[in-house]
């Protein structure tokens, strides 16, 4: 099931919808108008991402948006049964749905690291003893998802600088799974020596101080890879082949509905914090200092996404590397 559905319409709103809440399932469409079923990951930061097609600033002629909110395990299934047309995928899912005989196609870089470096720290209680990341070796690091992107590249960033074995079996570290929201309370009651937060958890921990970070990895990736992207919106060849106009809307309005929300952020991220229920501030820390939502796939993004998908097969998650032009739609944005 999924955990909640926003529908995003293209169209200028009443004025009675614009005050129904991101998670109200509601949607409208003009006579004539295609649409478009996205899925993406469900967080508040995606929310403020598309805030403003939901308000209808951002708007088309010939498709509307209808966008669906979705935790990982159901994008993954929701990618394979092709229940949506777009849809938001860790970048490391595209060569593993080729190997296995499920095509699909980039549109754009969904995630992007910031050129800072913050959000993919390994957090510690303020009173453990650990403040190197050397220092986990033969300790144990609990993560949201063992076999995410996102722990992908914390595994390189500590294997390439701290020399640490990062293999999920046999490594020099106790690595385990913990489900998202009981990270803060396994680190807090020792249940684990170290944990890579989510977001909004990291966020939390720097404001409260009862965590310390003791490794921010993506400053380390940076270094030595370049800013790399973690996930990737996809959609089907045949039916980019079918309806190329339609898709082309998608990823302008995308676009623009990011540009949008940075360029009005006094009123986009107060109304999407309070619906969170988290700081309106975390808004900012998260694009300006840890992410970057692109809306489109250029060279720099080709380049990262090859890079990690080196990162994953050094680390036996996929086979073999594609050629990343021969994966990407041809009519996608470059700019």
């Amino acid at each position: 099931m999924m955990e909640r559905r926003t529908f995003l319409r293209v169209a200028a709103a009443a004025p009675a919808a614009l005050s129904a809440t991101l998670s109200a399932p509601w949607v409208a469409r003009a006579q004539g108008r295609q649409k478009i079923t996205y899925a993406y990951l469900l967080d508040p930061v995606y929310d403020a991402a598309l805030w403003a097609i939901r308000k209808g600033i951002v708007k088309s002629d010939i498709v509307d948006i209808e966008a669906t909110g979705a935790n990982i395990p159901t994008l993954i299934q929701a990618t394979a049964t092709k229940q949506f047309d777009v849809v938001m995928t860790a970048v490391i899912g595209v060569p593993a749905a080729a190997a296995r005989g499920l095509e699909l196609r980039i549109l754009s870089a969904a995630l992007y690291a910031s050129a800072v470096g913050e959000g993919g720290g390994v957090w510690v209680r303020r009173d453990s003893p650990l403040r190197d990341p050397a220092q986990l070796k033969g300790r144990m690091l609990a993560s949201y998802g063992l076999r995410s992107t996102g722990y992908l590249f914390i595994r390189e960033a500590l294997a390439q600088r701290f020399g640490l074995n990062m293999a999920l079996e046999g490594g020099d570290v106790r690595q385990v799974e913990v489900v998202a929201p009981n990270l803060p309370a396994a680190l807090a009651t020792s249940q684990t020596d170290a944990a890579t937060l989510i977001h909004s958890q990291a966020f939390r921990a720097r404001q409260a101080g009862d965590f310390v970070n003791i490794c921010e990895t993506g400053v380390i990736l940076n270094e030595i890879h370049g800013r790399l992207v973690s996930a990737v919106n996809v959609a089907y060849p045949e039916r980019l082949s079918a309806r190329p106009d339609h898709y082309r809307e998608f990823n302008r309005m995308i676009r623009e509905s990011v540009r949008y929300a940075l360029a009005n952020r006094d009123e986009v991220f107060p109304d999407v914090a309070r619906q969170a229920n988290i700081a309106r501030e975390f808004f900012d820390w998260w694009f300006d200092r840890t992410t970057e939502v692109p809306g489109m796939f250029g060279e720099e993004h080709a380049r990262a996404v090859t890079k990690a998908w080196e990162i994953g097969q050094r680390f036996a998650m996929i086979q073999r590397v594609p050629d990343v032009g021969q994966l990407t739609w041809e009519h996608t944005l470059r700019s």
